[in-house]
């Protein structure tokens, strides 16, 4: 058994699974055994937050996070176990994603990198239970963009004798490309949820836009949406990865600049632009094939419905129709990616991240 911990750019939760994998060198068939949201509270949300934008005594900050964020992901992997009923000396390993506060790729600074906080030490000492940590920095140091890092394990779980894209809607969007001829490719398409949470929350005081209502009940305003996809990340080539540091309220607000457009207006056209953004990836891609939805997004209906009208040819839907619920798949993910590292095999995609070579990811921290 291995423990999944996940924590995304919309720092709202993290998401921990139990689950099990056949014993054969490749994981095609996980077995979800028990399932925890776990709250991250939200004076230490707010906290997490201020440290993604760049500001004062952050080295300080930083380190008291990363021990914070540690305990917290420790909690979080004891209450899922406490709930299962397992020891944890029945788990072989915690595989931690961490949470990211800064993602600096390629072409974005001199020298790339990328920070995620939530210290393993903590969880390994704190749960007994070797945990594997810090996946992204062996693709950078090979010259890749470190993220996205789930499409190996989409095409170990997904992949089939035809066209398929697999889109994570998390604070951002992201897809992977399984071809008909076994080939993996993908990349972030731009914002998920990250902006949609956010004008939500500054407007109506909500988390989230529940079924994405707000959005579906406002008008797309054809200037703003003109102006925002107009940002030079959409037409950019692959390998390519983003983040807060590019798409966050400043950037809509400056989108928003010298317009008159009402709130629920702003929420649909920000919508729209994550529907357009991400069938624009998918259309690239193939001309038919399926998708399958996975992240927070795929419980927004708005968001399903606009990739739906966008991608006629296709069959949209979530991967709960494909095996794994659509909540689950990135803590799944990495799990599978501690286990893939404790096997010495492969995490990353190189067609993906740009990386020179596949590599085995992550530190181990024994228990």
């Amino acid at each position: 058994m291995y423990i999944g911990l996940m924590s995304g750019t919309s720092v709202d939760s993290i998401d921990a699974v139990l689950v099990e994998f056949n014993e054969e060198g490749k994981s095609s068939s996980p077995h979800i055994l028990t399932t925890l949201s776990h709250p991250i509270a939200p004076p230490l949300r707010e906290d997490i937050l201020a440290l993604c934008t760049p500001g004062p005594a952050e080295l300080d900050r930083a380190g008291q996070l990363d021990r914070q964020l540690g305990q917290v992901f420790a909690d979080a992997a004891n209450t899922l176990l406490s709930h299962a009923g397992v020891k944890s000396s029945d788990v072989t390993a915690i595989g931690s994603h961490g949470q990211t506060v800064r993602h600096r790729p390629p072409g974005t600074v001199t020298s790339p990198f990328s920070l995620q906080l939530g210290d393993p030490n903590s969880i390994a000492a704190l749960t007994g239970i070797t945990t594997v940590a810090d996946f992204r920095r062996r693709d950078i140091a090979l010259g890749g963009h470190g993220a996205p890092l789930i499409p190996a394990f989409h095409h170990a779980v997904f992949a089939t004798d035809h066209n398929r894209a697999v889109i994570n809607i998390g604070g951002m969007g992201n897809i992977t490309e399984l071809a008909a001829d076994g080939s993996v490719n993908g990349y972030d398409t731009g914002p998920g949820n990250v902006l949609l949470d956010y004008w939500i929350g500054l407007h109506q005081g909500a988390p989230y836009d529940r079924d994405g209502a707000w959005a579906a009940s406002g008008q797309v305003h054809s200037e703003l949406f003109k102006r925002l996809m107009a940002d030079p990340y959409f037409a950019a080539k692959p390998p390519k990865s983003t983040g807060r540091e590019a798409f966050n309220a400043s950037w809509l607000e400056q989108a928003c600049s010298g317009l008159e457009v009402s709130p629920v207006d702003v929420q649909a056209t920000l919508a729209e632009v994550t529907a357009a953004s991400i069938a624009d990836a998918v259309r690239q891609f193939a001309d038919s094939g399926d998708v399958l939805v996975c992240g927070g997004g795929a419980k927004n209906k708005d968001l399903l419905s606009r990739l739906r009208r966008r991608l006629p040819d296709w069959s949209v839907s979530p991967t709960d129709n494909h095996g794994i619920d659509a909540d689950w798949v990135e803590a799944v993910g990495f799990a599978w990616l501690a286990r893939q590292t404790l096997l010495g095999l492969p995490g990353n995609c190189p067609s993906v991240t740009g990386a020179q070579k596949e590599s085995v990811l992550g530190a181990i921290y024994p228990a």
